[in-house]
């Protein structure tokens, strides 16, 4: 009953919100949908260093729901948290991008590492295996762990943003837009079912399913590092084909 209510009251928010748009009815909307700002950056701060700022991540998820609010439109009728979702998202991975706060070593090993699988799998033509990277590396198989150690939080960001299975955020997206997105999605979908069976599961649960690099870990019966390193070259395994796929077009 009390939920029922709530949802009443919030509804009823709205409603006065697109009669008036005014700062204390968003307010009241923004305090509401504050849960939304902090679940989403926990799902992102869980892989990134402990050198990133959670605050500011809140901060900036903040200012995306405000932006969120600001612009949705009841009479769309797409529901306001998964827009909004995307859009916290988005302004939080802008601030991460502005910041650059990725250090230039691990920044030259995920180019060193990128270029590695392109090259060797573009030969092969099928998946490389660990044995594989590590002599094209020439390294060790610990060293190739360490080494997908060192950029597996960096690469939470680059895709992060594009394996939604959200529609797009804008409400001004139209027919063409949608088509877009569409296509973005079955060319995902294609790079997906071309990972190994476990990367793929990773990719499914943590993207798809939204669990934590811990909660699958324990679902796979892993260690969370050798999740993180399933999450790391499943991400370089999809860039890779996602820039053939391009090629190929």
């Amino acid at each position: 009953m009390a939920e029922e209510q709530r949802a009443e009251d919030i509804e009823a928010l709205w409603r006065a919100y697109e009669k008036e748009k005014t700062v204390e009815v968003r307010d009241r909307l923004a305090e509401h949908y504050l849960p939304l700002v902090r679940l989403v950056a926990g799902r992102i701060a869980i892989s990134l260093p402990q050198h990133v700022d959670r605050e500011d991540l809140l901060s900036s998820g903040f200012f995306g729901l405000l932006d969120a609010i600001e612009r949705y439109e009841l009479t769309r009728g797409n529901k306001f948290e998964t827009y909004a979702g995307v859009r916290v998202r988005g302004a939080m991975l802008d601030h991460l991008r502005a910041k650059d706060w990725i250090p230039v070593s691990v920044r030259q090993n995920i180019k060193k590492y990128e270029k590695a699988v392109a090259r060797l799998e573009g030969e092969l033509g099928r998946t490389a295996t660990d044995e594989e990277l590590a002599a094209e590396l020439d390294l060790t198989m610990d060293g190739l762990r360490h080494l997908e150690g060192q950029v597996s939080a960096a690469t939470i960001i680059p895709l992060e943003e594009y394996l939604r299975t959200d529609a797009p955020a804008s409400l001004e997206d139209g027919p063409v837009e949608h088509a877009e997105w569409t296509e973005v999605k079955e060319t995902l979908a294609a790079a997906i079912e071309k990972l190994p069976e476990k990367e793929r599961t990773v990719v499914a649960l943590y993207y798809y399913d939204e669990l934590t690099l811990k909660e699958i870990a324990a679902i796979l019966h892993l260690s969370e590092a050798r999740i993180s390193q399933l999450h790391t070259k499943a991400i370089f395994r999809m860039r890779g084909s996602l820039a053939r796929m391009n090629d190929e077009e």
